[in-house]
């Protein structure tokens, strides 16, 4: 169950009028500082680690047992969405990759990947951007609150400097974990007819992608690519569909799970341990500089 807050349409930039599709040539000799600034999704670092937050709701690095709940019902109530209002979307990348083993997430990864059409795209900027949706799970048990957020360089259909690839993203307000949307546009419809790309090199053909498949992941309806298998095999070698142990996780034939190795485990254990540390001493420090603040006013 999902509820929903009021959208702020995607405003096209200050003096211009500019058209979806359009290229851009505007930022080539900007510095990296600048690009940067133009830059619209932010995360708190780099990395596996701190690279897949948003800033703006970053507080600080998830156990993996968080983690894994967030995802499961963030991609749940994403899909509900889409389903709910009959916006197409459908699952990509790392995504798709766990679908294909046993339609589930792979437990190792830290974000979550969707794709939707060009036109799909510019109508969740006109009509949903920057919405709220709060998802209940249907035994009552969980409440999420979520942000759909499109970023305001979708009218640029190319890479351009590469600071603004990521198109949208469905963004757990609690703790900053997201959803990348990507938008697939024919950008060279006059040369390249039936050739759908994104902004960061993926290429894909009409018949790659339709008629869509529907199937069901993590227990809701979804939708993959026609040609599921090619494109997996294109992006991620036949190896990711064979090598059955990744990531510290062992492949089980009879649960049809990805399982934490006994090492793997004792790893992250350690390394939320030390994440456990670093919070409280960052509290510690905080209180310790408000105490001298109030010190020094009296």
């Amino acid at each position: 169950m999902l509820g929903e807050g009021w959208a702020s349409p995607v405003q096209s930039r200050q003096d211009k009028k500019l058209v979806f599709g359009q290229r851009s040539t505007e930022r080539r000799d900007l510095t990296p500082e600048q690009r940067e600034a133009a830059k619209y999704f932010h995360e708190p670092g780099e990395g596996d680690l701190m690279g897949h937050y948003d800033a703006r709701y970053f507080h600080g690095v998830v156990s993996d047992e968080e983690r894994t709940d967030t995802q499961l019902h963030m991609i749940r109530a994403y899909l509900n969405f889409f389903n709910e209002r009959g916006l197409d979307t459908w699952i990509a990348h790392g995504t798709l990759l766990g679908w294909w083993w046993n339609g589930k997430r792979l437990p190792w990864d830290w974000d979550m990947d969707t794709q939707v059409s060009g036109a799909t795209l510019q109508y969740l900027g006109d009509h949903y951007n920057q919405t709220r949706h709060v998802y209940t799970f249907p035994d009552g048990s969980t409440q999420r609150e979520y942000l759909l957020d499109v970023n305001p360089w979708i009218w640029e259909r190319e890479r351009g400097d590469g600071m603004n690839i990521i198109d949208a993203r469905w963004v757990d307000v609690s703790n900053g974990l997201f959803i990348d949307i990507t938008g697939l546009s024919e950008t060279h419809p006059d040369t390249a007819p039936g050739t759908w790309v994104c902004k960061n090199y993926h290429r894909y053909k009409t018949s790659d992608l339709y008629p869509m498949r529907e199937t069901v992941f993590e227990g809701v309806p979804a939708k993959v690519p026609y040609s599921y298998d090619k494109i997996l095999i294109e992006e991620y070698k036949e190896k990711a569909l064979v090598v059955t142990e990744f990531q510290g996780h062992q492949w089980d034939v009879q649960q049809k799970l990805w399982i934490k190795t006994p090492e793997q485990a004792e790893r992250d254990r350690k390394e939320e341990e030390q994440h456990r540390k670093n919070r409280e001493e960052a509290m510690r420090k905080g209180t310790d500089k408000g105490e001298k603040a109030l010190q020094r006013a009296a």
